[in-house]
């Protein structure tokens, strides 16, 4: 930086020495006092410049909260134990809502096709009190673009005790029915539902659910003691798969009876 002079007048001898040395600091301190005052303009001048470029929002209604989003770093909590998926690969996904809810998804395909087979296990957080119809859920998970007729198929045993099952057919494709189920544990907030397109005929996808829920396995609670405990009392209810002859000896009790829901009507 460069110096400035400051002219030096002849002293007076009729001056007191003293003043003249006053006169020259003040000089002096007037110079500075300059100089901090131009680099204090230049500094406000560089932050008017930085604000004028942001834009702020300041309205008063809340940010919208997202919905549900993959949680890539949770662990898996639930498993299925030697299940027989005839050559389909099984995929575990994990989904958060940020209003407390959790849903881990089990879906059983070949690669390189669409899913045969869905498991969910929903822990509801407040989002819950918002969410539709649970046939339809199902229903929009077997094929978002889909039109479904959906009819009651019954209920079948599982070591979680009664679950009710629901037939969806394709009304615009004319494919085969698939089935839906759905099984709410209130007293360990679980929600369990899911579908199946497996085995060839609707006997064989009853058997294939029931299989399904009876090796579904807890990995892990949490800190949710009262899951571990609906787990624990299941298990000592748990029965085996019904295949080959038992399942034809049976599949009469499962097609026929009053136990059906009266649930009917499209989607």
């Amino acid at each position: 930086m460069r110096s400035i002079l400051v002219p030096r007048y002849p002293k007076s001898r009729n001056v007191h020495p003293a003043l003249h040395t006053l006169a020259d600091d003040c000089g002096a301190i007037a110079v500075r006092l300059l100089a901090y005052m131009g680099a204090l303009a230049l500094v406000v001048m560089a932050a008017v410049t930085v604000f004028d470029g942001l834009e702020f929002d300041l309205s008063s209604e809340p940010v919208a909260k997202a919905g549900w989003s993959v949680a890539s770093r949770s662990y898996p909590a639930f498993a299925v134990s030697q299940f027989d998926s005839s050559g389909k690969t099984v995929s575990y996904e994990i989904l958060r809502h940020p209003d407390g809810g959790r849903k881990d998804v089990l879906r059983w395909s070949s690669p390189g096709e669409p899913p045969v087979a869905e498991l969910e296990l929903y822990r509801p957080g407040a989002e819950a009190d918002r969410a539709g119809l649970a046939a339809a859920d199902i229903a929009r998970r077997m094929d978002t673009g889909g039109v479904w007729d959906v009819v009651g198929e019954g209920i079948i045993d599982s070591k979680f005790g009664p679950v009710a099952l629901m037939g969806f057919a394709d009304r615009l494709k004319d494919g085969k029915r698939c089935l839906g189920f759905m099984k709410t544990l209130d007293a360990s907030n679980l929600r369990i539902s899911g579908w199946s397109c497996q085995g060839d005929g609707l006997p064989a996808r009853r058997a294939a659910i029931a299989c399904t829920l009876n090796r579904l396995v807890l990995l892990t609670a949490g800190n949710e003691p009262r899951l571990q405990e609906a787990f624990a009392q299941a298990e000592l209810k748990r029965a085996g798969c019904i295949s080959g002859a038992a399942l034809s000896a049976t599949s009469a009790d499962w097609v026929t009876g009053a136990q059906n829901p009266p649930l009917r009507g499209s989607l």
